[in-house]
């Protein structure tokens, strides 16, 4: 059974919110970084911009919000508290941030030396967030498919960390490596053993939550986590030994996983008891047909007899579609609830009547972020026709990065201000009241 939710177990207001505002300037760099270098990216992969770029994303903005969210997750939904989260956090926020920074300036020509103080600073943080985080679900008496996905999940960071910091060492100290092979191990379990399977797991509780659906089968959930670790089992040894087959079986699962989740999401959210459509929902449909046209493009990219051009060019849409489409939508519009959902869990605590959810960040000011990011995310797929859109997209995408942390800020100081408020009227209060004799 699952842990029932434990909101008294929230740990401190600002063990999430320093990894959430911190996220979206990661996503600001990376659309300045395309807006001036993008239409290079549509021809290849391997360029010094693409991988920047791709970990500005995947390190910077999505690595930064799921370990926030796990924070928050964890000891209310698993029921696993974090040993000491706050002193956790201080640790693992600078660790990833500077990590991040130093991985990106490295790719864009900084030297050996950022790539090694990218190893050490990304060695420290995710070291000390997986130790403490798979500890705190090995502890925890939750043993359904959201605890069992989060440590799966877990487990494909720490693979995912591990083969990318092995991936510093072949810039930072020229370790000879099979550095094809492991790009793709690393690809693979970063986009599929850690994000999707983590999407997957919050999923599980955010999407019945606040969007209104029923629940998830529990069959289906594990059936999911199962389908994606065979397929990330079969695509090792499919890389390992070099056995075609198995590449086209990896293929094949991972395909099928990625339409099973956003055809079971989309059904759920077609019997919704609430029938009027938030921006949450429409960022949650944007990310699951990303899903659906990244699924159909693997099957391109990694089986399809298609010519070198076509096969290009589907990389660069599979990379739109996973890391500019799929992912930042569904966490900004998963953000726009969680967050609203912390100021008030928060304010409760001090005041009589908190802000209610929905007027700590307006349905309004999501919409604007996700029309920004969607035309965004069109751009960059238009980009594939004509490569000059892709820096078009690549303006958007800052853009709407940049509304995104507008939005978070004002909810940590709403926070902050009614949080003093409270404060400073129980003091007075208490000073209003006389003393017994």
């Amino acid at each position: 059974m699952s842990a029932p939710l434990s909101f008294e177990q929230a740990p401190a207001i600002s063990v999430p919110y320093r990894f959430f505002v911190t996220g979206p300037l990661f996503g600001v760099a990376a659309g300045v970084l395309m807006a001036l270098e993008g239409h290079d990216v549509v021809d290849t992969r391997w360029l010094a911009t693409t991988f920047a770029a791709v970990h500005l994303v995947t390190v910077g903005f999505m690595l930064q919000v799921m370990c926030g969210a796990l924070l928050q997750f964890l000891p209310v939904a698993a029921g696993a508290n974090v040993w000491r989260p706050k002193l956790l956090a201080a640790l693992v926020h600078p660790s990833l941030t500077l990590g991040a920074i130093a991985l990106s300036a490295g790719f864009l020509g900084a030297g050996p030396m950022a790539m090694r103080a990218a190893a050490v600073l990304l060695t420290v943080g995710l070291s000390a967030f997986v130790t403490a985080t798979v500890v705190a679900l090995v502890r925890s008496p939750a043993i359904g498919p959201t605890a069992t996905l989060l440590k799966g999940a877990l487990a494909g960071l720490a693979v995912t960390s591990a083969l990318g910091i092995a991936l510093t060492t072949v810039f930072g100290w020229g370790v000879g490596l099979p550095l094809l092979e492991v790009v793709h191990l690393h690809a693979a379990f970063g986009l599929g053993g850690w994000s999707l399977v983590l999407v997957v797991a919050v999923a599980l509780l955010v999407v019945p939550m606040f969007q209104l659906t029923p629940a998830y089968p529990v069959r289906f959930a594990r059936g999911l986590g199962l389908t994606v670790l065979v397929g990330l089992a079969v695509w090792t040894c499919a890389i390992v030994f070099t056995l075609p087959g198995l590449e086209w079986l990896a293929t094949a699962l991972g395909a099928g996983a990625l339409v099973a989740f956003a055809w079971k999401t989309l059904r759920l959210q077609a019997q919704r008891r609430r029938k009027v459509l938030d921006t949450t929902v429409y960022a949650w449909r944007v990310g699951v047909t990303c899903l659906v046209l990244a699924a159909f493009l693997l099957v391109i990219v990694r089986a399809a007899p298609v010519g070198e051009l076509l096969r290009t060019r589907a990389e660069y849409l599979l990379g739109v579609a996973l890391i500019a489409g799929a992912f930042p939508s569904m966490m900004a519009g998963m953000l726009y609830k969680i967050v609203g959902f912390i100021d008030w869990l928060h304010l409760q605590r001090v005041m009589a009547e908190p802000p209610l959810m929905q007027k700590v960040l307006p349905d309004a000011q999501a919409r604007w972020q996700w029309r920004l990011s969607t035309g965004a995310l069109v751009l960059f797929a238009g980009g594939a026709l004509w490569p000059p859109l892709a820096r078009v997209g690549g303006v958007g995408f800052a853009m709407a990065c940049v509304l995104l942390e507008v939005h978070l800020v004002s909810a940590v100081r709403l926070y902050r201000r009614l949080s003093a408020e409270a404060q400073q009227n129980e003091h007075l209060r208490a000073r209003a009241i006389p003393s017994r004799p």
